[in-house]
């Protein structure tokens, strides 16, 4: 990957990140970058504080890189640059407290924007505080001796050698394109070069700075064919400057927002901006992630409930949907733009503010006089090596993390049996789980050992009904949880995040991630060998294991979470690389890892989990008995019975105790119900008065029948007999008249049986 941060970025591969916040909100720790002291960090994380060593950076690349450079020339050079292998690594630095700020590229004039920047801002939760334009200026750097014509190869990043075509066609040099800019000149000093190459014969295109940092002689500058080649550079950081944008300060905010798909909906958009004569510099659009795609859906969903759609309207949410950035020239806090954004928000799906700062590479706030101090401060050498690392560097996320699991009900044994397969695990239960435990490979310890529980722990599972959750945590011996990360399961978050951010108030090191894994264990179906072989006890929630089923129970939780979701939110973390750690448990699972805010899964996920589970709890499976051959529907409806009957009432009762909208639920459930048993006598009744209406409409239409055809029986008989007398017939024997009227007898009886 090119260092230099500024050439032609779209040739820059993606670095794999999980799915990103979906409702950013502010960070929890409030921490100035530039307080005198900062909030005390967890001792195995943050061995020193970041404000004793000066003003920490991050950029991506290898020392001497355009982005050192461009930090630099923004922070003066006395700050303390670190170098990180790419761009997500410098937002977790930040994050995690690690640096105060990151420097990085946005779009270059020739090569375009960055996108990978674009979609790490949106999924860490840091905010631009200052701008820069940086000028690129390619410079030919050799070994000590050596000139200009002796040079045969020239060796850079293929979009500087690019960039340096003609120059380097003019002098008969043959390009060679390797990984990177300052890279190359620390490969001729290094003497580890391409074949035919010699650091007697080979140049480096790199930056002055590159040259200086590795000692080499700068033999041109300015060597670009282009000299309209510029950079701009973000600088981010934890808390914002918007307080310290004055009305003299040129500023400019940056916002990201995604559009309904209806026609129209871009110019309605811009009308915000443009009614109110708010300039724009730049308006760029960009596909988006999944989790947003997601998010998308949970809003449609939402908006459409309750509107008689079906669910394919529900779900019409189109396969490619954009966000569309917007960088325009007013500070954030103006009337115009607070009217402008609180315009846009009325036509838009999801707004975000990624910042509002001022114009051009000037400083304001905390960091400007952060940078001022460095000018009249006495520092350690700005390049020395051991200031450059940083304490996650000799973390390689191969050592196993130690999980405490305290709860080991059936669905701490569920979480169990997958994580004790690449992790240490260790449980806590007030009843004896010894045996259940030691099957699953778990070290077991009873309720009165709880601090030797938590003893050297990384990450603490609060796996208990939600009802005891906050008789739980009161109980925790907090001085134990100091460094570590606290996580709840709970299928509600809101109430779990209250409750942890409120216990651990005023211990801001212990870190706190809530979330909800929406799949659990599954009991054994009746009449079949079972998706997991284990039993549930109704009454505790407790799966009974035995050694011949432990394994079984392992390999089904494998199976049961693949594809399955988890939603999550980073209530407070400071120790980024760890919860990351924790987290990749489920995405190696192929779990869908969802990053979701507390308030809008409340909103949208847990409803539907109520009433997943009052709708299991009300078919049971007595009502629903297994059958040799069943839809569809029918194992669904079976499957949901299933599934909620491992739960213990305890669960239910807390989502229903905890979740505001659940007596609603209920209550719109007995209106169905009623509802649908009115319909349901209605039609009946309807259908028993047609029916009546039939039988009555039939015994007249008979009744009319037999009498018409009675009298056509007389008038014909009577016609009949006067034709004969006038014509003299012969007579006719009494036995024949007696059929005739025999058959005509006979004849009306069978019309009034046939109607």
């Amino acid at each position: 990957m090119m260092s230099s941060s500024c050439l032609h970025w779209s040739t820059v591969s993606s670095v794999s990140f999980a799915m990103f916040l979906l409702l950013q909100l502010p960070q929890l720790v409030s921490i100035d970058a530039f307080a005198p002291s900062r909030s005390p960090k967890s001792s195995s994380s943050f061995p020193y504080s970041t404000t004793a060593l000066g003003l920490r950076v991050a950029y991506q690349g290898v020392p001497g890189a355009y982005s050192e450079k461009s930090t630099r020339e923004l922070l003066g050079d006395n700050v303390i640059a670190i170098g990180r292998p790419d761009f997500e690594s410098c937002f977790q630095a930040v994050a995690s407290m690690e640096v105060d700020y990151a420097c990085l590229p946005i779009e270059n004039s020739l090569g375009g924007s960055i996108h990978e920047n674009y979609d790490l801002m949106l999924r860490y939760d840091l905010t631009i505080c200052a701008e820069h334009e940086f000028r690129v200026q390619h410079c030919v750097l050799a070994k000590e001796g050596v000139k200009l014509e002796d040079i045969k190869y020239a060796i850079s990043h293929p979009q500087a050698l690019a960039q340096c075509d003609n120059y380097l066609r003019g002098l008969g040099i043959r390009p060679i394109p390797t990984y990177d800019t300052a890279g190359s000149a620390k490969m001729i000093i290094e003497n580890d070069l391409p074949d035919n190459c010699t650091p007697e014969n080979t140049c480096a295109i790199a930056s002055d700075l590159a040259g200086r940092t590795y000692g080499m002689n700068c033999l041109a500058k300015g060597v670009e064919d282009d000299d309209s080649n510029f950079t701009r550079f973000l600088l981010l950081g934890r808390k914002g400057v918007l307080q310290f944008l004055t009305q003299n300060v040129p500023a400019k905010t940056s916002v990201v927002f995604t559009l309904p798909n209806t026609a129209g909906a871009l110019y309605k958009a811009l009308a915000c901006f443009s009614l109110r004569d708010i300039d724009f510099s730049k308006i760029e659009s960009r596909p988006t992630s999944v989790s947003l795609l997601n998010y998308l859906k949970f809003r449609s969903q939402q908006k459409n409930n309750g509107s008689g759609k079906n669910k394919r309207e529900e779900l019409s949410v189109p396969r490619f949907r954009y966000c569309f950035y917007l960088d325009f020239l007013e500070g954030q806090l103006s009337s115009n733009s607070e009217n402008a954004l609180a315009n846009l928000r009325e036509f838009t799906d999801y707004v975000r503010i990624l910042g509002s700062y001022p114009r051009g590479s000037r400083l304001v706030g905390p960091v400007a006089t952060a940078v001022e101090e460095l000018k009249t401060t006495v520092v350690d050498d700005p390049r020395d090596v051991s200031l450059l690392e940083l304490p996650s560097d000799s973390d390689d996320g191969s050592t196993p993390l130690k999980i405490g699991i305290l709860g080991f009900g059936s669905f701490g044994q569920f979480l169990a049996a997958r994580m004790s397969q690449k992790h240490r695990v260790s449980c806590l239960d007030k009843l004896d789980k010894t045996v259940m435990a030691r099957n699953l490979g778990v070290d077991f310890y009873p309720h009165f050992e709880m601090s030797n529980f938590l003893k050297d722990l990384d990450v603490v599972v609060l796996s208990v009904p939600m009802i005891d959750l906050e008789e739980t945590v009161e109980m925790l011996p907090v001085d134990n949880l100091s460094g570590k990360l606290v996580v709840d399961v709970s299928p509600l978050n809101q109430h779990p995040k209250n409750i942890l951010l409120q216990a651990f108030a005023n211990h801001p090191d212990i870190d706190v991630l809530v979330t909800n894994p929406m799949f659990g264990p599954t009991p054994q179906r009746r009449g079949t060998v079972g998706v997991a072989a284990s039993v549930i006890n109704g009454s505790s929630g407790d799966v009974i294991l035995s050694p011949s089923n432990a394994a079984s129970l392992a390999e089904a939780a494998n199976s049961l979470w693949e594809g399955r979701p988890i939603v999550y939110e980073r209530a407070r973390i400071s120790n980024i690389q760890r919860c990351d750690r924790y987290l990749k448990i489920f995405e190696k699972a192929r779990c869908q890892v969802v990053e979701m805010n507390s308030d809008q899964h409340d909103a949208t996920t847990a409803d539907a989990e109520f009433v997943t589970h009052m709708v299991g709890r009300l078919l049971d499976q007595d009502m629903l008995p297994p059958t040799p051959v069943m839809s569809k529907e029918y194992e669904a409806l079976y499957d949901v019975a299933e599934m909620t009957s491992g739960d213990s009432f305890d669960f239910f009762f807390g989502m229903f105790k905890n979740n505001p909208r659940a007596k609603e639920h209920l209550s719109a459930m007995r209106e169905n119900l009623a509802s649908l048993e009115r319909q349901l006598a209605a039609r009946e009744a309807y259908l028993m008065a047609k029916d009546e209406m039939r039988k009555s409409d039939r015994q007249r239409l008979l009744a009319e029948t037999r009498l018409l055809l009675q009298e056509l029986a007389r008038n014909g008989i009577a016609d009949e007999t006067a034709g004969m007398k006038k014509s003299s017939p012969p007579q006719i024997s009494s036995l024949d008249t007696s059929q005739h009227d025999s058959s005509s007898s006979s004849s009306i009886e069978l019309q009034d049986s046939n109607p």
